[in-house]
């Protein structure tokens, strides 16, 4: 390949020295971006939990499970993941440098590890060399040092043979891939800056038919056909260019958003109506508060009507709240019990809020109703009480005539001419009384009466002696008085 003139590196030179350039924007700003694994058998495979780890973990607001990163939104899903670098003639040795800076920030934003992503690095020219197979190193920092290690083969570029080799010896179950019962996405990212000189077409297609997924990344004056050819489809969410390996570092942003798990109910982009439960892999699911069900839409959520549906457990009245919740009654004589369920029978007289006026009578089922003292009436309201006037009603069985006497209580009385019996109520006829009795009864009562005169006569006449005597006697006395003066 054609090296670069001396006077277009020294021009270069200041721009090798930038430091990296900020991170691209979030995915977000990039609806066409599409995520790893969607190319592989069986469509993309997701997240597995780790061992003991629950299914879902609601979004809480205070942080992620599982070592979420960055705004607290991310975390790289699974993956066996196969670097193949372009170390020809072409790739001076500080531009190999900023290759292997580019491939170490990659790895910089994975979850590396035996049961995470997995990583190898294929190095390729003329010839092709696997620097080390995916089960070689199983945390971050040696495999980092084991990246910093490689040196450029400085040949052609066999850009088929390096795709081919990672097929048959890198993606190898031998080599430390996982089969496909375990739905590891496959993932090569190849680093170019010319024209393959193999047939790279054919090959290529191979490796995307057996489930690898190929990003291109071209360099400088990379075949944009070429990267075309080896990358997987959509073509514009594989294949990246960028006109100097002094910035190629900047891509490396854009694999993490790849690679990456987005968590909705973190950014708020879920439209759940009430709770968002984060199911891991960037997947998720609405859930809806206590007294409400989802919806169809699986996003919004309706009130339940437990009432309705009779799923209340009250064992009297059921009362709908404002926020699809519940409470319990009792029946009027009822009060409800501390299971605030189950209801008792309330004895209302014995509490005194009966509201009789009069008396309360209980009845048999907690309910009571009241009466009035004997001479009253119970009024509409069935609590209150008037003064019964029972001759006024004629229900006093008096034969003539009844008197009321005021508070309820009356007595019987006869017409002109008649007596009361002794019943109190019935009467009699006088001049009927009178003819019944007989002549002998009538000599006597004549005999009787003309005694009871006779005897008045002379307790008068003695009471006028009485009185005559006195007043002689005094002046009998005051006579001797003056007499012995």
């Amino acid at each position: 390949m054609p090296r670069h003139l001396p006077g277009l590196l020294l021009l270069l030179w200041p721009l090798l020295l930038l430091p990296p350039p900020p991170a691209a924007p979030s995915p977000m700003a990039r609806p066409g971006l599409r995520r790893l694994g969607t190319h592989g058998p069986g469509g993309s495979p997701g997240r597995r939990p780790a061992p003991g780890a629950p299914a879902s973990v609601p979004y809480s607001g205070t942080g992620q499970p599982g070592g979420v990163r960055g705004a607290g939104v991310c975390k790289s899903r699974p993956l066996d993941l196969v670097f193949i670098i372009d170390s020809s003639r072409s790739v001076r040795p500080l531009e190999f440098t900023k290759v292997k800076t580019f491939v170490s920030k990659i790895i910089d934003t994975l979850d590396i590890g035996p049961a995470d992503t997995r990583v190898a690095v294929v190095n390729y020219a003329s010839t092709v060399k696997i620097e080390f197979h995916l089960q070689t190193h199983s945390d971050k920092q040696s495999l980092k040092q084991a990246v910093a290690q490689i040196t450029p083969l400085s040949t052609g570029t066999m850009s088929g043979l390096a795709i081919q080799t990672a097929m048959d010896e890198a993606f190898t179950v031998e080599a430390g891939a996982r089969g496909p019962s375990s739905n590891i996405p496959k993932v090569a990212i190849i680093v170019t800056d010319g024209r393959p000189q193999d047939q790279v077409n054919e090959v290529a297609e191979r490796a995307r038919a057996s489930g690898i997924e190929l990003y291109a990344v071209g360099v400088d004056r990379a075949d944009m056909e070429s990267l075309k050819m080896m990358a997987s489809e959509p073509l514009d969410e594989h294949v990246f260019y960028v006109e100097t390996y002094g910035v190629i570092e900047k891509l490396s942003s854009r694999f993490q958003e790849t690679f990456c798990a987005l968590d909705p109910c973190a950014l708020g982009t879920h439209q759940c109506q009430h709770v968002c439960i984060s199911d891991g892999e960037g997947r998720h699911h609405c859930e809806c508060s206590q007294g409400y069900s989802l919806n169809a839409d699986k996003k919004t959520c309706s009130a339940i009507d437990k009432c309705a549906r009779n799923a209340h457990g009250c064992e009297h009245i059921c009362v709908n709240d404002r926020t699809g919740s519940y409470h319990c009654e009792c029946y009027e004589g009822y009060t409800l019990n501390e299971d605030k369920k189950t209801c008792s029978a309330q004895d209302q007289c014995a509490l005194g809020t009966h509201g009789c006026q009069h008396i309360c009578v209980n009845d048999r089922a907690g309910s009571h109703h009241c009466e009035c003292y004997e001479g009253y009436t119970l009024n509409e309201d069935k609590k209150t009480c008037s003064v019964l006037n029972q001759c006024a009603l004629g229900s006093h069985d008096c034969q003539h005539i009844c008197v009321y006497d005021g508070s309820g209580s009356y007595h019987c009385d006869c017409d002109t001419g008649y007596t009361l019996n002794e019943d109190k109520k019935t009467c009699s006829a006088i001049e009927e009384a009178r003819r019944l009795i007989s002549t002998e009864d009538a000599c006597a009562c004549e005999a009787t009466l003309a005694f009871q005169d006779k005897v008045s006569s002379y307790l008068q006449r003695l009471n006028s002696k009485h009185i005559l005597f006195g007043r002689i006697s005094k002046l009998q006395a005051n006579e001797y008085g003056q007499v012995h003066r």
